[in-house]
């Protein structure tokens, strides 16, 4: 395989106090065309790791006293900015991480989006309330920064999670840290020095590279009062252990094995096997809160299963730069390995593995980690496609006869993440969403853009801690605090000055 470099220099470095500082790096290639390396991504130590806090850590007092109307006035000139990279961007995104080239327009898009929403808050922070007030006492209550925030942040859309993450941290007060992924880190790298050049120094600061150096130093770190992870479960267990030295406040956003129960009262139209092909293969199936198995009243299993399995089999994978395709890449080697070992097992456990949609171009197919759609049907409630969550492009087919087993079925995982009920009964959709354990049930629609960032969204059970987005992402990232204003303290019980009881 011969490897090409490009020729424009696209670096993710380490990025202390406004100033980036020279570090080992590591490259990063096109998941579409293995041997193209599309720029280098700095390896940050656990040195740079400490340098970038303590650098956050000393812009934290002035920042936090700038106020929330001037800290979003700064923002909405940020935005300003970045809203005029996203076509640029977007090419640079879908050339490291894959997706087609619409999606990455979306996920670079939402770094302006998101800190114009987050400055119109400006208000959910300005002053205390009072909680009560007498002749004996005022209490007020307000809610104030943190401090020093870390925020890690995956490949599979890395500019928008990052920012649903550092937006409600900056407005609220906090400085942050950022973590990116290793294996998408040169279009976030960009709109988080933009971002950082229009902030007071050290407000915003960048530490590429691992996550066993450089996300275990953020996360251990002494100064670091709060931790944003977005990622796997595992990977989430492993932060919380971290975290737990010096106390973090953390919130943790991660896996879903997310259900979808199309109710004997749905109507298989074909508005609705679109609905749940696009939620499914968005983003190659890379996406946390994409539908991972389809449930389906028997009464309408098979209608249902021919009419989704020809849909699926319009879509067109390849190079997302292309806009013939409609799917792009899986993003590595590790994902692609994991989920073609995943649809492997299946087929020889007996399941019927359907293999569907077309290449682009077929010649080139095996130069990326291409992986047509795949529908399952005939396999068992608890196989390994069913329990596990395959973030790709293969989802599980499930008849069932009654709605409660297809609640308790919905239910029977540690994940909680989303999930979507189908019905042309709202209200019966809606009593049946209420008994599903996850952190977001939508009805009659399941994919990106159905949990709005004004939205409260996070996951029961192993699916996360604590909740993002909207009013939730700006308390997470501060701590409510109590300022008793007494007048007259008679009567309240202890000693009195001289020692005596009152």
């Amino acid at each position: 395989m011969t490897t090409t470099r490009d020729t424009r220099a696209h670096l993710a470095p380490v990025l202390v106090a406004g100033r980036a500082r020279p570090a080992p790096g590591a490259p990063v290639h096109n998941p579409a065309r293995h041997g193209e390396i599309v720029g280098e991504h700095a390896l940050a130590t656990e040195s740079d790791v400490d340098d970038a806090v303590r650098a956050a850590h000393a812009a934290f007092g002035r920042w936090a006293r700038l106020g929330p109307h001037e800290r979003a006035r700064l923002l909405r000139g940020a935005a300003d900015e970045l809203g005029g990279l996203t076509a640029e961007l977007a090419m640079l995104l879908t050339r490291e991480q894959g997706k087609v080239l619409w999606e990455s327009r979306v996920d670079v898009g939402g770094a302006a989006y998101i800190l114009g929403y987050y400055a119109g808050l400006a208000g959910e922070l300005d002053g205390d309330r009072i909680l009560r007030e007498d002749e004996r006492v005022t209490v007020h209550v307000g809610r104030r920064p943190m401090g020093v925030t870390g925020v890690i942040v995956p490949w599979n859309s890395p500019v928008y999670l990052c920012f649903l993450g550092i937006a409600p941290a900056l407005l609220a007060g906090n400085t942050v840290v950022v973590k990116p992924s290793e294996f998408a880190p040169l279009a976030l790298g960009e709109v988080l020095a933009t971002l950082a050049r229009r902030l007071p120094e050290g407000v915003v600061n960048v530490v590429p590279g691992t996550g066993a150096e450089a996300g275990d130093a953020l996360v251990r770190h002494p100064l670091v009062r709060k931790v944003f992870f977005t990622g796997s479960t595992g990977t989430g267990r492993q932060v919380l252990a971290g975290a737990a030295g010096n106390l973090k406040n953390v919130s943790l956003e991660l896996g879903g094995n997310d259900p979808a129960l199309v109710l004997e009262s749905a109507r298989v139209t074909d508005t609705l096997v679109r609905e749940l092909v696009r939620g499914v293969y968005g983003n190659t199936g890379q996406v946390c809160f994409n539908v991972k198995r389809i449930y389906v009243h028997r009464s309408r299993y098979d209608d249902f299963t021919d009419r989704y399995r020809a849909a699926a089999d319009e879509i067109v994978v390849g190079d997302g730069l292309d806009p013939r395709s409609t799917m792009g890449p899986l993003n590595n080697r590790d994902q692609f390995d994991k989920v073609t070992g995943l649809i492997d097992r299946t087929r020889a456990a007996g399941a019927t593995v359907h293999e569907l949609g077309r290449k682009l171009d077929a010649g080139s197919f095996g130069d990326g980690y291409f992986l047509l759609p795949h529908v399952v049907t005939d396999l068992d409630p608890n196989a390994e496609l069913v329990t596990d969550e395959q973030f790709g492009p293969v989802v599980p087919i499930l008849p069932f006869d009654d709605e409660d087993d297809a609640v308790d079925m919905a239910n029977a995982t540690e994940f909680g993440l989303g999930a979507s009920v189908w019905s042309e009964d709202r209200d019966h959709a809606l009593d049946v969403a209420r008994r599903i354990q996850s952190g977001s049930v939508f009805l009659n629609v399941h994919r990106v853009g159905a949990s709005a960032v004004d939205m409260p969204f996070g996951g029961f059970k192993g699916s996360g801690i604590g909740r993002g987005h909207g009013i939730a992402a700006l308390e997470a990232c501060t701590e409510p605090q109590t300022i008793a204003d007494w007048r007259d303290v008679s009567g309240l019980p202890g000693p009195g000055p001289a020692g005596d009881a009152r």
